[in-house]
């Protein structure tokens, strides 16, 4: 088998670089230099339609991807997915706050944006797609690709592509997914890159600063409705909006009296139920359902496993049970704070090594 991609001949391969302006691309760009290449760099340009409304670092990014393909003799090219972002990716995030659900738009964009507008426009042109995800791949003896975990368990990013299609991954390449995120630095350090002490983006995929309940807020305005006690059935106040909190949170909501607890939402009559007290039971589950399961390589047997449901660095032990109409249950070992529908719970081997897909997660 082969844990690192790099270790395979790519002379002969016609390699894209999705160079963000970051570190971690970056570092991608050099890696690949270093084996004597000089793949061609795309810068892909997302941003609002109202830029002046919206603090965006996009200008900042591109001058940074800008050097660092100069500086390795590589070519680069603007690719606008302004669009196909806001299309796609934000429907579906919308769509699914205003149902009540939990989404995930960087999982999306992945699949939509990453690897699939931009495998539409220029990626068709290349033999593999590089990018600067803390991700391996690996090959088995029948020749399948597999999706590995890096050993960098804060910065794994296996999650994040759990969605994309068989053959997007077939196209993948991830150089610099066998390094700690700590070496990724040192190296950027090392080499003098104009970006080495840049400071990680927080936040959803190209919407620089940007804070989430804003971006939502945008698309879906505000609408207040009551805040209930689960056990007493008591109103303790006003919510903005079901669709800026998320089953499990503990933080911002501005009542007195805490800690408390978002337990449900009654999407129907615009009710947010929390629970006071300090991780009441209520907010934990051991079972819960998926449905929609995306195996990334094959569909494969699966019962003992580890997954996530949200991008931590721990992963959970448990069993998966085939239902009969097809949706698959998950039994943790223990019991899990904050699991909400419209999440994605990802599923790994024993040894959380190989990621085999993720669904959507149905309560």
């Amino acid at each position: 088998m082969n844990g690192n991609i790099l270790d395979t001949d790519l002379k002969d391969k016609r390699i894209a670089v999705l160079l963000s302006g970051g570190v971690d691309s970056s570092v991608v760009v050099y890696e690949l230099a270093q084996l004597g290449l000089h793949p061609d760099c795309f810068y892909i340009k997302i941003g609002p339609e109202e830029q002046e409304e919206w603090d965006c670092t996009s200008e900042e990014d591109l001058e940074m991807a800008t050097a660092v393909a100069n500086r390795f003799g590589c070519k680069l090219e603007v690719v606008d997915c302004h669009h196909e972002y806001w299309d796609q990716v934000t429907r579906y995030t919308m769509e699914k706050v205003k149902a009540g659900f939990t989404p995930n738009p960087d999982v999306m964009c992945n699949r939509l944006i990453k690897f699939g507008a931009f495998h539409e426009k220029r990626g068709h042109d290349y033999d593999l797609i590089a990018t600067g995800h803390y991700a391996q791949t690996e090959v088995d003896n029948d020749g399948r690709k597999w999706l590995v975990t890096s050993p960098d368990p804060v910065k794994d990013q296996t999650d994040f592509l759990a969605q994309i299609y068989d053959w997007q991954l077939k196209k993948a390449l991830f150089p610099i997914g066998h390094y700690e995120k700590n070496e990724v630095r040192e190296i950027a350090e090392r080499e003098h890159l104009i970006n080495a002490k840049r400071k990680d983006s927080q936040g959803i995929c190209f919407l620089g600063q940007i804070n989430y309940n804003e971006y939502i807020r945008r698309y879906l305005g505000e609408q207040p409705g009551d805040v209930v006690e689960m056990e007493t059935g008591k109103c303790i106040g006003k919510h903005r909006g079901l669709w800026f909190h998320t089953i499990g949170q503990r933080k911002g909501l501005g009542f007195g009296g805490g800690p408390w607890f978002v337990i449900k939402k009654d999407v129907a009559n615009n009710i947010l139920y929390v629970s006071h007290g300090y991780d009441p039971q209520t907010a934990y589950k051991q079972d819960f359902v998926i449905h929609d399961f995306h195996y990334l390589t094959c569909e494969v047997p699966m019962q003992h496993i580890t997954f996530k449901i949200r991008h931590t660095p721990g992963y959970l032990p448990g069993t998966i049970e085939q239902l009969e109409d097809g949706r698959l249950a998950v039994h943790a070992e223990q019991p899990i704070h904050g699991v909400a529908p419209g999440q994605f719970c990802v599923v790994y081997d024993e040894k959380h090594h190989r990621c085999y897909g993720s669904g959507e997660i149905t309560l």
